[in-house]
């Protein structure tokens, strides 16, 4: 069963940059697009970036311009550079692959934006 550990969140001021990282176990990273998702304090979880196995990326439009989705094959590793950020980008922050069926979800990691 894959395992996913989410980390880099934290609390930062309206403007400010994060980079979040998410570390999937196993051997079967590398053949699944991967996926950013949030969870704002009340809302359902939402979807932020996709990153296909040959990088090619697609973002909500909240994140356009703003977020960029990486990842590291070798690290079995998803990031999330988010730049200029606001307090609505304050939640919880999840990585999976991007299918019907996922693997069981992280922990997260919480993002909060606020002065």
């Amino acid at each position: 069963q894959v395992q996913l550990v989410e980390s880099g969140g934290g609390l930062v001021q309206p403007g400010g940059s994060l980079r979040l990282s998410c570390t999937a176990s196993g051997n079967t990273f590398t053949i699944y697009q991967m996926g950013w998702y949030r969870q704002a304090p009340g809302k359902q979880r939402e979807w932020v970036a996709t990153i296909s196995t040959a990088g090619s990326t697609t973002y909500a439009d909240s994140a356009k311009g703003r977020f960029t989705i990486s990842r590291d094959n070798g690290k079995n590793t998803l990031y999330l550079q988010m730049n200029s950020l606001k307090p609505e980008d304050t939640g919880v922050y999840y990585c999976n692959k991007v299918s019907f069926v996922v693997w069981p979800w992280g922990q997260g990691t919480q993002v909060t934006v606020s002065s």
